[in-house]
């Protein structure tokens, strides 16, 4: 096997460790990238490829983070993770890890931790790394690792977010919600909602957005019901889709261009809470971003003429 195919093999995995680690397609990919640049010039081949090229965009993941630490204290209101709609990386023996790590919830939690933290826990924790690898990666000692992932833990297992289990169950919730915000039955949204459901988006002060959120069964109803059928007069699609690991949808203008993505928390049979991307930055990945405020516009001048 070349150094290439040797490479083009593990991808998937650095992809995983780097995303987990940064909340970012891009800078996900960059780092990647970045990672073959520095195997390619190795003049030396590794005593195991996985864990040299782990710890290659662990580091560099982990610089990424603290470089960027100012730029994400000061921005623009709810920050959530890029949307991802398919994780490259399967392991069927840690698939319920992998898919509880990608979720929003969880990647707003990993935010809050430092970096060697993060780097830690999404390493053992998630991927189930020896200490003696993780050590390696982020350049410290089997001792401190292990101090640095109680306190990952710790700090996790306390804000952890509980998922419905049964993915069938999950998922079929989510369809009928779809359906029903389609139909514009309130009542039928009203049985799928949680009592204390909430719906905040990431719009980073460059899409709009309904201030710091929506909270409670009746405002989400009432939004979803007045706003929906204005986007389907005007021409949106909705395409039911998982992202992040949990049940979701992507948002598309009347041109099939990208508006925002959802992502549903299903918990007790209710959906407890909607999490929106609308940040523009945050969409390009996906595919041609559309005009967030064009289609505001358009809308709110369907229901002038309507009024």
């Amino acid at each position: 096997m070349t150094r290439a195919e040797e490479f083009e093999s593990l991808r998937p995995l650095l992809f995983a460790i780097a995303y987990r680690i940064l909340g970012s397609v891009s800078e996900a990919e960059d780092a990647v990238q970045e990672t073959w640049l520095r195997y390619e010039r190795s003049p030396t081949s590794p005593m195991s490829t996985k864990a040299f090229l782990s710890a290659v965009v662990t580091r560099i993941s982990i610089d990424v983070v603290r470089s960027a630490r100012v730029r994400r204290e000061e921005y623009v209101g709810q920050w959530l993770p890029e949307p991802l709609v398919t994780d490259p990386y399967e392991d069927p023996a840690r698939s319920a890890e992998l898919a509880d790590s990608v979720s929003v919830a969880a990647l707003v939690l990993l935010e809050r931790l430092s970096p060697l933290e993060r780097a830690v826990f999404v390493l053992r924790e998630v991927f189930g790394f020896g200490f003696p690898e993780v050590a390696s990666a982020v350049d410290r000692s089997e001792a401190a690792c292990r101090q640095l992932a109680a306190r990952a833990r710790r700090h996790m297992d306390e804000g952890r977010p509980r998922f419905e289990a049964d993915r069938r169950v999950r998922d079929e919730l989510a369809a009928r919600f779809f359906d029903a915000l389609r139909e514009g039955d309130v009542e039928g949204l009203r049985e799928l909602l949680a009592a204390d459901v909430q719906m905040v988006g990431d719009g980073g002060g460059r899409a709009p957005l309904w201030g710091k959120g929506i909270f409670g069964l009746d405002n989400v109803t009432r939004v979803l019901a007045s706003t929906f059928p204005l986007f389907v007069e005007i021409g949106g699609t909705v395409e039911p889709h998982e992202v992040n690991g949990q049940p979701g949808a992507v948002f598309r203008d009347r041109d099939g261009k990208v508006l925002n993505t959802w992502t549903l928390d299903v918990l007790d049979g209710r959906i407890q809470a909607i999490h929106a991307v609308l940040n523009p930055d945050k969409l390009g990945h996906l595919g041609p971003v559309a005009d967030a405020w064009a289609v505001l516009r358009e809308a709110n001048e369907v229901r002038r003429r309507a009024d």
